[in-house]
């Protein structure tokens, strides 16, 4: 095989309609438009959804969902995700240098998942612990400061 030889495959291009060139090249005069109305038009189309006037579908159907602006500034932490952390002091800012939580996050929650083992002293009053994640910490030896 050469590069010159090479082709595409019989029948996957076919040569482009050419319309309105007379009534013997099968697509004259209206060029296969029909007769009159918008769609006959150059250029005359409707709106992407339009419906002729009746109420779009994009419009008829409810909304749902809703995305949160505070979700951005929330975050969650497993034990398993403290562990992980270098020291024994957690704080807000630690916790953004060890790339834990997003630097946008403002306040952080502890959840029970996971185990502790070495004990951990939380400084900061913005994170804080379920009631299983707060029992887990404490009875590895570690404590809240708030």
């Amino acid at each position: 095989m050469r590069l010159n030889t090479i082709k595409p495959g019989a029948g996957s291009k076919r040569t482009r309609l050419r319309v309105g060139r007379g009534a013997s090249a099968g697509q004259g005069k209206t060029c296969g438009r029909g007769v009159k109305g918008q769609r006959a038009r150059k250029g005359g189309y409707h709106k992407v959804g339009f419906e002729g006037g009746q109420m779009p579908l994009q419009r008829r159907l409810p909304k749902i969902g809703f995305r949160s602006a505070m979700k951005a500034s929330r975050a969650e932490l497993t034990l398993s995700d403290l562990m992980r952390v270098s020291g024994s002091d957690v704080t807000l800012a630690g916790l953004i240098e060890a790339n834990l939580v997003s630097e946008n996050t403002k306040v952080v929650k502890i959840i029970l998942s996971g185990k502790v083992t070495k004990p951990f002293t939380i400084k900061d009053k913005v994170i804080t612990a379920t009631k299983g994640a707060k029992s887990a910490v404490e009875s590895a030896g570690g404590k809240f400061e708030v």
